[in-house]
């Protein structure tokens, strides 16, 4: 068999076990690129490439400074105040609510966010009598749209522009992603504001367990020094053409810095580290290479054009690809999701002579758009036995909400990168 026929072989048991997991996703990917070792479509250097790549340092960094957000009570202070002093209204609370998650989850993790403000919503909730279902609902959606906003705010993200580095092209800026992400987190806004809400249903509080670890004390100084800290971080990325700083570096900067100045200690960094990601970025990363180099993407891609025409209009392109990065994500990773198809969507692009960005970032804003299911993203599934939803909750708030962002993004894509030079 040829190499690319040989890789496709590989990401199809790849594709079978993301979907499945019935062996951890972190597993496959990295057994994925050992197989390609194995097969000889990659050299031994290839197949542990991703565990040196500057993208997995930046995660992992960021990762750390996330953590010390949470251990410092940083995170847990911002959101109890926006929150609280929100009142009792129902859509005042929801719009603080989304507002400061969706700000917190574009710099940390969604999930830690949702983890940290959920029994906070539950206790108002329950003290000004109001239903809680749509708080958490709106909860869970601010949490994936706001990762949207910046490359380290979720994982698709990142791996969207590391696979753009993999392939030899200019990946994406830091905050090249808010231009998509602060219109998709508004509209996300509006929606659960005025539409969403309604499909929710009106469940109530049952019973309030006092949140230990939101009441406990936290040492303010350290607050205050997470803050300057991540600060400076995002500042540096955000400028890091002109300091000369690689972001990777600033990353690993500010992580060391938060365990030097003790708002976190080793083994609370070390812990704070989501080693799944890690692991699958650096399996998935080799593949995509494959995928580049064998010619498997070039097969992929030539079959696509051949089913939607000789011509094929690259918008037609870009909503083929989110419909397909937005179906997969809704059972399966959206990290996967996005791993699987960030190098056939840039395969298929250049076939067709037309620009690579407008459809990487379709595919990594789309795998973030989980919304219709309860096992989509952690989000949704930490707000499940709370919030009282059935599995139908999630399809009649999410369905609605996947076409708007799917509107928003044929809007705002081709706007911000032109799918021709």
């Amino acid at each position: 068999m040829s190499p690319a026929v040989i890789t496709l072989c590989v990401l199809a048991v790849a594709a079978f076990f993301f979907v499945t997991e019935l062996i951890p996703l972190a597993v496959t990917a990295i057994g994925a690129s050992i197989a390609l070792g194995l097969l000889g479509v990659l050299t031994p250097q290839q197949v542990f490439s991703g565990l040196s790549d500057s993208t997995v340092v930046l995660f992992a960094g960021m990762f750390v400074i996330g953590a010390a957000m949470f251990q410092t009570g940083l995170a847990q202070k911002i959101g109890i105040k926006v929150v609280k002093s929100a009142g009792t209204s129902e859509n005042r609370l929801m719009a603080a609510l989304m507002c400061i998650t969706i700000l917190l989850s574009a710099v940390s993790s969604n999930t830690a966010t949702v983890a940290c403000l959920m029994p906070v919503v539950i206790q108002i909730c329950a003290v000004a009598k109001i239903p809680v279902s749509p708080q958490l609902m709106a909860l869970a959606v601010a949490a994936n749209v706001g990762g949207t906003i910046t490359m380290v705010g979720t994982p698709p993200n990142i791996l969207m522009s590391a696979t753009l580095q993999a392939t030899g092209l200019e990946p994406f800026g830091f905050f090249e992603f808010a231009y998509i992400g602060v219109p998709l987190s508004i509209a996300g806004m509006v929606y659960m504001l005025s539409i969403g809400r309604k499909f929710c249903p009106r469940h109530y509080v049952e019973t309030v367990e006092n949140d230990k670890a939101s009441d406990e004390v936290k040492d303010p100084k350290k607050m205050i020094i997470c803050t300057v800290i991540l600060i400076l971080v995002v500042l540096g990325m955000a400028f890091e053409k002109n300091i000369g700083i690689p972001m990777q570096t600033t990353a690993i900067i500010g992580a060391l810095a938060c365990v030097l100045t003790g708002c976190l200690s080793e083994k609370q960094a070390y812990l704070g580290i989501d080693w799944v990601t890690i692991f699958l970025f650096a399996g998935m990363l080799p593949l995509a290479s494959a995928m580049d180099k064998s010619g498997a993407g070039k097969m992929i891609a030539d079959g696509v054009v051949g089913i939607i025409g000789d011509n094929p209009s690259p918008m037609l392109i870009v909503v083929a690809m989110f419909i397909l990065s937005c179906g997969l994500t809704q059972f399966m990773s959206n990290t996967a999701a996005a791993a699987l198809l960030a190098p056939i969507g840039i395969s298929i692009a250049q076939s067709i002579g037309a620009s690579p960005y407008p459809v990487l970032m379709a595919i990594g804003i789309a795998a973030s758009c989980a919304f219709t299911t309860p096992v989509a993203t952690p989000p949704n599934t930490l707000v499940l036995i709370s919030g009282h939803f059935k599995f139908m909750d999630y399809v009649k708030v999410g369905l609605p909400l996947v076409v708007v962002s799917l509107v928003v993004c044929m809007i705002v894509i081709p706007f911000f990168w032109p799918f021709f030079p």
